[in-house]
């Protein structure tokens, strides 16, 4: 079977050595059709603290489409790669809401409050088909459940193209699932290192630097020492395992700052303006 090209903008972006620039929206029509025109690599349509809606979902995906640009571009991925952030706590192990997601299409999942290795151990499996024992890269074994006629239908792929690249990045360097696991706890901080050790194919660690703010009594103080020093110590052993940390509120204001920090999973504001996002490109010399 010949080598397909990649498909997920975040991954590309990634390989290319340059941050990938993504935001949060809520998963609307109205949503979809703004952020689809812009120069986001990506976008995670936010379903934890918004009710989970599977047709909202799907619309949204379909809504990030626009046919002449995927005829322009000559790829059958969406400008703007579309992923989603679940809404249970690593510990609720929502393995129905990953596969609902990947089955309509998603490129990738976001899963809020991972805090130990047993967690981010599900998060990975349950992003990926079961394989036999044998097979390469069999760790961490998969669990999802096959039925992905929407997702080969929105990929625009054979289901035996689709199975090909349907595996988790950079564990497989052909997949095009990015899984990213948030840390939003000193639990979580303090069980990093031992999660990137022994499991592998996660994509990236995003910080939840808001309910970690509130567990160390400065909710919303996102500038606070405290809370800056734990989430350098997140960035530290990130650089250490080699994998992509992410920043949740990247503002003008603060994007030198990030990016001189080494976070390269960049997550702008979803204002209807884009400036947080061509200041923040500008100072990651991107056009």
């Amino acid at each position: 079977m010949a080598d397909l090209p990649r498909l997920n903008g975040v991954i590309r972006a990634l390989e290319a050595g340059r941050p990938a620039f993504t935001c949060f929206q809520p998963a609307e029509i109205d949503s979809a059709y703004a952020i689809s025109t812009s120069k986001f690599d990506g976008v995670v349509f936010e379903m934890e603290h918004n009710p989970w809606d599977g047709k909202a979902l799907r619309d949204g995906l379909q809504y990030l489409l626009n046919r002449a640009q995927i005829v322009k571009s000559g790829s059958l991925s969406p400008a703007v790669t579309p992923m989603v952030r679940i809404p249970v706590n690593g510990v609720e192990k929502g393995q129905w809401q990953a596969k609902q997601s990947l089955d309509l299409g998603c490129y990738g999942i976001v899963w809020p409050h991972i805090s130990t290795v047993e967690e981010a151990y599900n998060a990975v499996a349950a992003c990926r088909y079961p394989r036999l024992k044998s097979a390469k890269n069999f760790e961490p074994a998969g669990i999802r459940g096959d039925g992905p006629g929407g997702a080969v239908r929105y990929w625009g792929l054979t289901q035996q193209e689709y199975y090909q690249k349907a595996d988790v990045w950079p564990l497989d360097p052909n997949g095009e699932i990015f899984v990213i696991l948030q840390i939003e706890d000193t639990r979580g901080v303090e069980n990093l290192d031992a999660m990137l050790r022994e499991v592998k194919g996660i994509g990236a660690i995003l910080i939840g630097e808001g309910d970690l703010g509130q567990e160390l009594g400065f909710p919303r103080q996102y500038e606070h020492p405290e809370l800056l020093r734990h989430m350098a110590q997140v960035v530290d052993t990130c650089r250490k395992h080699n994998v992509v940390c992410g920043h949740p509120h990247v503002e003008a204001g603060n994007c030198e700052r990030i990016l001189s920090e080494g976070y390269r999973f960049l997550m702008c504001a979803p204002t209807r303006s884009y400036a947080h996002l061509d200041k923040a490109r500008a100072a990651a010399g991107v056009k």
